[in-house]
């Protein structure tokens, strides 16, 4: 009788340790850096809110930062910043204030629907951005704005596209404008009830539509809009 030979030594294979996901950096840490790369102390960055809507104000706003002074708390407390149309409203609203806070100076130029249909909405648009960056620009600033040049500003000045996401001084603007004007359309929801400023801010969606049919138009409406929900109205 022989022996069955030795069950053959199994070596256990050590399970490899899940890899541990890297967190996304903060959008704002990605900003602040392309403004950082200009190698400017103080870089000024400048958008609007408004500029497509049927009714309310165009508003520009600018937000200058002083980088020798920004702390890593500054830079914590805005880490979310980003550009304000990928935000929410209650985002927006908790940047606000830190904006404020942080920032060196900040200009705000409202421009109502008379003036814009009086002068236009392009030449309008670069008017307020203008005024905007002139208000907080100052000696050794770069200006930056989004998507549009300004001309004349005094100082070196450069159009970014698709700004308000790439750069933290464009971006602090556009929270800063965006936050502006929709207060304003809040108030303005209860000054004229039925219109629904509060819902949709002035933008031409269905139920603002179908309110200037129903109503008729108030005199925060720009009326050289060619939009389609004017074609019946007598104007």
């Amino acid at each position: 009788m022989h022996d069955a030979p030795a069950p053959a030594e199994m070596t256990a294979t050590p399970t490899p340790a899940p890899r541990r996901r890297r967190r996304p950096s903060p959008p704002g840490r990605r900003l602040f850096a392309f403004d950082r790369d200009l190698g400017a102390r103080f870089v000024a960055g400048a958008d609007e809110a408004g500029r497509g809507c049927l009714a309310g104000p165009l508003v520009a706003a600018a937000v200058l930062f002083d980088y020798e002074r920004l702390s890593r708390a500054d830079l914590r407390a805005l880490s979310a910043l980003n550009d304000s149309k990928q935000q929410t409203e209650q985002r927006r609203n908790e940047l606000f204030p830190v904006i404020l806070r942080v920032a060196t100076r900040v200009a705000v130029i409202s421009r109502c629907a008379p003036g814009i249909d009086r002068r236009g909405l392009h030449v309008t648009n670069l008017a307020a951005l203008h005024d905007a960056l002139a208000r907080v620009a100052r000696d050794g600033c770069i200006c930056l704005s989004d998507g549009f040049p300004v001309a004349d500003l005094g100082h070196p000045q450069q159009a970014v596209v698709g700004g308000d996401a790439r750069s933290a001084a464009i971006a602090a603007a556009s929270v800063i404008a965006k936050v502006t004007r929709d207060r304003f359309m809040h108030r303005a929801d209860a000054a004229h009830p039925g219109w629904e400023f509060a819902s949709h801010v002035g933008y031409a969606t269905r139920e603002h539509r179908a309110a200037i049919e129903r109503l008729g138009i108030t005199p925060l409406h720009r009326l050289s809009f060619q939009s389609a929900a004017y074609q019946q109205l007598a104007l």
